[in-house]
């Protein structure tokens, strides 16, 4: 009788539809475009600096074992190959480079589709020295092709830069 009496006074309840509408709207709040393109970011920045902190001993010191990875241990899987990288010091101190300054560049959203473009080009390199981790790798090309495409959204620089400079009246 109680049980009766409290839906009777609390009203009908809400249909299935009306509560996955509220459901939807949840998650669209939590998920804007400029949260997701943020995470974008951040998500393929990290892997790539913390490989590149690894290959350095101090500003402008490339460590002896990213030297010797690129000399005696990476090679490139293509065509008739394996084949050992030219140049390998100049390969590492390049690789080094990258893999500290994209995702910096990512991280403030600062020449941020040229940065994904640049780390979409080393996910490339990646992929032909270590073809087995083909399933990481065309994670971090969806994340860098989606950055390409949707840019870096309002959560920075470029946003800043763009409706600042290029848009000084707005």
């Amino acid at each position: 009788m109680i049980s009766e009496q409290r839906i009777a006074t609390a009203g009908p309840l809400p249909s299935f539809g009306a509560l996955v509408d509220k459901a939807n709207h949840l998650v669209q709040t939590i998920a804007t475009p400029s949260m997701v393109q943020l995470v974008l970011r951040l998500a393929l920045a990290v892997p790539f600096w913390r490989s590149g902190i690894l290959k350095w001993t101090g500003v402008f010191k490339l460590s002896d074992t990213a030297v010797t990875l690129f000399t005696d241990e990476f090679m490139l899987h293509l065509p008739g190959g394996p084949y050992h990288y030219p140049v390998p010091t100049l390969m590492a101190f390049l690789s080094g480079c990258g893999e500290i300054m994209f995702p910096i560049l990512l991280i403030l959203g600062l020449g941020t589709r040229f940065a994904a473009l640049g780390l979409l080009f080393m996910t490339a390199i990646v992929e032909l020295t270590v073809p087995d981790g083909w399933p990481v790798h065309i994670t971090w090309a969806a994340m860098a092709l989606g950055i390409m495409a949707y840019g870096p959204g309002r959560i920075s620089l470029d946003h800043l830069l763009c409706r600042f400079v290029m848009h000084p009246d707005r």
